[in-house]
């Protein structure tokens, strides 16, 4: 072989290696810089305040900084469709709410984003939602609610966090199971829906309990009824649904972790670990009761299986009660 072409072949080959021993050592020293965790919805609501709980943690866990980034609006689809298109290397993530993942593939044709553009990485927490009602509605139980709706139909708002939302969703359940004629109102995100349910320019709310925790406990909003089968601890004195009148309005919610899809399994198992160990944290666990949400240790595996049942059970509510962005 001619010197020249040895030198080639060499320089070639060494090249290939070196390309191909890239990935495994980006994935080796992962994180090297700061992670971006991108949230769908504005300051305030119950998904950021989720990201929050684990941003600082997962930032000592991890020895590099998580930076929160707040991409509201689109009914979650801006901020989601942000991570879709990321690159798969772990240094864009998405802390999701459930009904922007599970609702809006069945609501909203021409979607910008898919499911399975994503992986699940780690369950964030789980909250079950409670019915709030602003000060000014004159009730203090679900079923003077309920009577008190009757006696004025179509003249109660209730918010959402936005249109094909868990509380939109929710509402409009409860307007089915209850004969109820409640108007929905959809706001971007559980922030400034909980800011004007408090200033009673909204009459109701559904809503996971992050959102309105510390507004139940200093009397700003009236708690009727947790839709769970269980009272939360945080809550003792908050009824379930059942307990309240209304057996069989169950209403579930989470917050979780995803990755573009792609991302490598090394670095998602090793997100995966980081959440699960900030979850543990005495800190993190009292915060998280305090809240009224629900922690959960799960590998990444059963979180995207999770996932993937979720925008099927969704789908079917969607279109059994023939829901619409509109109503």
């Amino acid at each position: 072989m001619k010197r020249r072409n040895f030198v080639a072949l060499a320089t070639a080959t060494t090249t290939t290696a070196l390309a191909a021993s890239a990935p495994a050592f980006a994935q080796a020293n992962y994180p090297d810089k700061p992670i971006t965790m991108v949230v769908p919805a504005p300051p305030g609501g119950g998904t950021d305040l989720v990201a929050r709980l684990y941003s600082d943690l997962l930032s000592q866990e991890l020895g590099v900084q998580v930076l929160v980034d707040n991409r509201g609006g689109g009914n979650g689809n801006i901020g989601t469709a942000i991570v879709a298109r990321a690159k798969p290397d772990g240094y864009t993530i998405l802390m999701q709410y459930s009904a922007y993942h599970s609702a809006n593939p069945a609501l909203i044709k021409d979607l910008n984003w898919k499911p399975d553009d994503f992986v699940g990485v780690a369950m964030g927490a789980m909250a079950p939602h409670v019915i709030v009602v602003a000060k000014k509605v004159p009730v203090d139980d679900l079923k003077s609610f309920i009577a008190y709706a009757k006696a004025n139909p179509g003249k109660l708002n209730y918010a959402s966090v936005g249109a094909g939302s868990v509380p939109h969703l929710g509402g409009v359940l409860l307007n089915k199971a209850a004969g109820l004629d409640l108007v929905h109102v959809p706001y971007k995100g559980s922030g400034p829906a909980t800011a004007d349910i408090v200033a009673g320019q909204v009459e109701v709310l559904i809503v996971t309990p992050p959102a309105v925790s510390g507004h139940i406990r200093n009397g700003n909003l009236k708690a009727l009824a947790l839709a769970s089968e269980k009272r939360l601890p945080s809550f003792p004195d908050i009824p379930t649904t059942a307990e309240a009148g209304l057996p069989g309005f169950l209403l579930d919610g989470w917050f979780a972790l995803f990755a573009p899809a792609g991302t490598p399994q090394p670095i998602v198992d090793k997100l995966n670990a980081a959440m699960r160990k900030v979850g543990k944290m005495e800190a993190v666990v009292a915060r998280a009761n305090q809240l009224g949400i629900v922690l959960k240790d799960w590998p990444a595996a059963q979180m995207n299986d999770f996932a993937k049942g979720e925008v099927e059970t969704w789908g079917k509510v969607i279109r059994d009660n023939k829901i619409t962005i509109a109503q």
